[in-house]
């Protein structure tokens, strides 16, 4: 049987996933607001690519966390069955 432990570190994993993800999206989109009210002229590019990016490392993480809860169901209901 699988240990608690390893279903909250891959639980953990996915929501830190999350937030760091976020954390990112929310400095680069700054960059772009401080650039478009700017008279200056930068470059957004990049942290507009970066947002991409961030926007792929959250769906993966919210992949891990809804894996883990689909796994943590099933062995719930197969515990139930022989139960």
């Amino acid at each position: 049987m699988e240990s608690t432990s390893s279903v909250s570190s891959r639980l953990n994993t996915g929501v830190e996933g999350i937030k760091s993800g976020l954390e990112s999206m929310r400095q680069n989109a700054d960059q772009v607001a401080k650039a478009n009210s700017s008279n200056e002229i930068t470059d957004v590019v990049k942290p507009m690519v970066n947002m991409i990016a961030d926007r792929t490392q959250i769906e993966a993480s919210v992949k891990v966390v809804q894996a883990e809860d689909a796994m943590t169901k099933t062995i719930g209901s197969l515990l139930d069955v022989t139960a």
